[in-house]
């Protein structure tokens, strides 16, 4: 045999592998043609193995034809294979197993509750001013939430806080473990433990009191304690603090108004309210015809309070002050009862 011989036979092997592939619409069918003819054992394996037989300088010629048979077959059948795959899967399709035009199910997705929105809020807009978010415990001291505060045992400001006692194992005094009141605690905690002064913190955290619940009451609630300290703080440093937090929370066009106000752990003390702005002062239901709502307390930290924490109350002075995040929230959108924060009705948190 010469290697024209050989090409010769190469080429009608190809020829008639390629009609017979025309010829098939089945996949097993099309598998039982890769045996039969690129297989190990198939008829152009054969045929490459009879190639030994020619004479060197033929056998390189004969040998490409083959191997240029080969790729052809190969590329052939890899197509014939995705055509047959293509029609399958549309038959499939036209007999209802799949409808590639209905959409896909929807991924149901959560969301931020209403106050862990307004609780990120605030402290995004105090941390552009450099305050440092930080968080305390929420079962306390009588300690570190009264006494330290300047609120002594004796002292008629306790009233003003429904306090909820823990039943601690251990401890003698059964009123010196309670569920937190408020955040101003961490107040001292912070001061006790921040060794290089200036202080520049936000607390945002959960409080508990005794109380009947109602539209504007909730035994539990979410609240944001503010505190800098430092030597040379002023009222005025606490003024431009707090409207700068308004207008970035509630618009920059809001005003604010101080009036004197008192809190134990404060001297002198004061409240802040910022202009409606539903009405812009003009006068609503919101604001109960007055043109303006209250949205914190604030104050000057109380020397005693300083020298409490080992500051020198002649040398550093500073300022705090708290809001409660459920009212921020209810008058940020216009929600009239404090219950529906925590009635787990979807109905409700799912507007926000």
């Amino acid at each position: 045999m010469t290697a024209e011989d050989a090409s010769s036979n190469i080429s009608d092997l190809q020829s008639r592998a390629l009609t017979e592939l025309e010829t098939l619409q089945d996949a097993r069918r099309l598998e039982d043609w890769r045996v039969v003819y690129l297989g190990r054992k198939g008829k152009l394996t054969q045929t490459l193995r009879t190639l030994g037989s020619l004479p060197p300088e033929q056998r390189r010629e004969a040998g490409q034809a083959a191997n240029r048979a080969k790729t052809t077959l190969e590329e052939a059948y890899d197509n014939h294979l995705k055509t047959l795959e293509e029609a399958s899967f549309a038959t499939s399709s036209t007999k209802g197993r799949l409808d590639v035009t209905l959409p896909g199910w929807p991924v149901l997705r959560g969301g931020l509750h209403p106050t862990t929105q307004i609780v990120r809020e605030i402290c995004n807009a105090f941390a552009s001013m450099g305050f440092q978010v930080v968080e305390g415990p929420e079962v306390e001291s009588d300690e570190y939430n009264f006494e330290k505060l300047n609120i002594p045992k004796d002292h008629p400001a306790r009233d003003m806080w429904n306090t909820l006692w823990v039943d601690y194992t251990g401890i003698q005094d059964e009123h010196s473990v309670l569920l937190r009141t408020h955040t101003s605690p961490m107040q001292a905690r912070i001061m006790e433990k921040m060794d290089s002064k200036p202080v520049r913190v936000i607390v945002p955290g959960k409080c508990y009191r005794y109380e009947a619940t109602d539209a504007t009451h909730e035994w539990h609630f979410f609240q944001v304690e503010g505190l800098a300290v430092d030597k040379g703080i002023t009222f005025a440093d606490l003024k431009g603090t707090l409207y700068e937090f308004a207008r970035l929370v509630f618009g920059q066009n809001r005003k604010v108004r101080f009036r004197c106000d008192y809190f134990p752990f404060v001297e002198p003390g004061a409240e802040m309210s910022i202009d409606c702005f539903l009405c812009d002062g003009q006068g609503c239901r919101v604001c109960k015809k007055t043109g303006w709502i209250e949205v914190l307390g604030a104050g000057m930290v109380h020397p005693k309070v300083l020298e409490g924490v080992g500051y020198d109350p002649s040398v550093y002075t500073g300022f705090a002050f708290g809001m409660g995040m459920e009212r921020m929230a209810m008058l940020k959108h216009g929600i009239e009862d404090i219950r529906l924060f925590y009635s787990n009705d979807l109905r409700f948190l799912k507007q926000f």
